[in-house]
């Protein structure tokens, strides 16, 4: 197999050798767009050549060669990965581990013998635990884009939620519907620093695995926190959290 290189876009009409193999000769081609060589493959007869040739793979993996690390503690699969999306996946990281804590803590609380609202304590259990998921999702993205999860601290919960005027059922409810527009804006603000890094990776995350389940948590909680308000407290209170329970039995 020889490769050789001919005009581009032009007929080619090359005497042959003794062998039966094309003989092609070097020449420039021009053309109102400007002027361009093709390569052509050919091994004995009748091969036709190849056009419109424009990647060079290995010519373009020298540049790339020079962006793979050899240090043992830098990342091989990073790459256009910044370092400020990487702290705000850091940062996402903490807001979710402790919107899990505070969602625990109301779990303990409505658990209670003197309390006993089993179905707002399953309700913060499961809500837990999703926070908690949701933290994990983005550890282990982290470590897919070379980055380096940072766990920071967390700031100790609240462990009462009874409240004078609205009772504890309410209270607690208007506070989880809180932390969810919290973590709406920090999501959002991850997703603006991957477009103003153009990290595309990055943004489609954040869109596919996140935004539309934060807008459905926060549609459903409002419900729960508008059907509250209605019922009052005491016996209401009590049949909502039934309901609750029901909603858990029927998933």
């Amino acid at each position: 197999m020889l490769l050789k290189v001919a005009p581009a876009f032009a007929l080619l009409n090359t005497p042959k050798s003794t062998n039966g193999e094309n003989l092609l000769t070097h020449k420039s081609f021009s053309a109102k767009s400007g002027n361009g060589f093709m390569v052509c493959a050919s091994k004995g007869t009748n091969h036709k050549p190849l056009t419109g040739v424009v990647f060079e793979p290995f010519e373009e993996l020298k540049k790339e060669f020079m962006l793979v690390p050899s240090l043992p503690q830098a990342s091989l699969a990073r790459q256009k990965y910044c370092d400020e999306s990487e702290a705000a996946i850091n940062e996402q990281i903490n807001v979710e581990y402790n919107v899990s804590y505070v969602y625990h803590a109301m779990y303990a609380y409505f658990d209670r013998d003197n309390v006993a609202l089993k179905g707002l304590a399953k309700f913060f259990k499961e809500s837990s635990a999703e926070e908690r998921e949701h933290a994990e999702k983005f550890m282990e993205y982290q470590n897919k884009r070379g980055g380096k999860v940072k766990l920071q601290s967390m700031l100790m919960p609240l462990t009462e939620f009874d409240h004078v005027e609205k009772g504890d059922a309410l209270y607690a409810m208007e506070l989880a519907l809180s932390l969810e527009k919290l973590t709406n804006e920090k999501l959002l603000n991850v997703h603006a620093v991957a477009s103003r890094n153009n990290d595309v990776q990055l943004a489609d995350f954040v869109e596919s695995e996140f935004l539309g389940e934060q807008v459905e948590a926060i549609k459903k909680i409002s419900e729960y926190v508008a059907q509250l308000r209605r019922v009052g407290q005491g016996h209401g209170v009590w049949h909502f959290d039934q309901m609750l329970l029901q909603e858990g039995a029927a998933a």
